[in-house]
């Protein structure tokens, strides 16, 4: 189902004006760019919240809504969302495969896994297959909305329990299959020693805010810090980053 038509300008909003929504007459709530959101559920109620919960938000408008994988990928190719929430099971083709076949049509594009549970099952088969995130369907409203808005931001967004088995499940599978000097760092890959502090702290599952609170640094070099990492490492995003870290043994996420 498609939805996000071009809403015509209401009561109190310029013409040339990038106003998108108001609370009340006169009174701006969001002024700029709306984050264009598909959201890919086979359930139908679970689908309908969702997409309620992005609908909600100021700055996000449901763009689309898909029963299944298949449908998924057909609208993002068509529609070009910002940010798809994938349910990671659905018939006909599961979130892992929607999320590659995604990421090959439409590259720009970032998904939100999404699921009832996390599990090693879907949990880094949807990163590595391209996801930017992963959330279980438990997580607050409140905290889905703002996952949107962390991936398009190129953040990486897990809940505390997701990042915990993502640690758990990278570390456990690098000493199962090779040790960490099998992926140690090349001379072009090493970082400096504030880089290796702001990847320490990624681990942990910070966004940008938490990192520069941490370290005492501004947001903005956060972001810079993280660009140089991914340019190092030729990491599509943070996700990325966290898995190169993880392999090459450079931070540990032992309680």
């Amino acid at each position: 189902m498609v939805q996000g038509r071009p809403r015509k300008k209401g009561h109190g909003e310029e013409r040339g004006s990038d106003l998108r929504r108001t609370r009340s007459p006169g009174v701006l709530a969001y002024a700029g760019e709306m984050i264009r959101v598909l959201v890919a559920d086979d359930q139908q109620l679970m689908r309908t919240a969702l997409a309620h919960f992005v609908s909600t938000a100021e700055d996000l408008e449901v763009v689309g809504t898909a029963a299944d994988g298949v449908e998924a990928v057909e609208m993002a190719k068509d529609l070009r969302p910002d940010v798809v929430l994938m349910d990671m099971q659905m018939p006909r083709m599961d979130g892992i495969e929607a999320t590659t076949a995604i990421m090959a049509e439409a590259p720009e594009v970032r998904v939100l896994a999404i699921t009832t549970f996390s599990s090693e099952a879907y949990l880094v088969p949807a990163l590595r297959a391209g996801a930017s995130g992963y959330l279980v369907k438990d997580a607050p409203p409140e905290e889905v909305v703002e996952a949107v808005r962390q991936v398009h931001r190129g953040d990486a967004v897990f809940s505390p329990r997701v990042a915990r088995e993502l640690i758990e499940t990278v570390t456990q599978q690098s000493e199962r299959r090779e040790s960490a000097a099998a992926h140690a760092l090349t001379e072009l890959e090493e970082l400096t020693p504030r880089e290796l502090e702001v990847v320490t702290e990624l681990a942990k599952g910070s966004s940008n805010a938490e990192i520069a609170q941490a370290l005492f640094l501004a947001e903005a070099t956060v972001k810079s810090h993280l660009g140089k990492i991914m340019d190092k490492w030729q990491a599509r995003d943070r996700v990325q980053v966290l898995i190169r870290a993880s392999r090459a043994g450079l931070v540990s996420f032992d309680d």
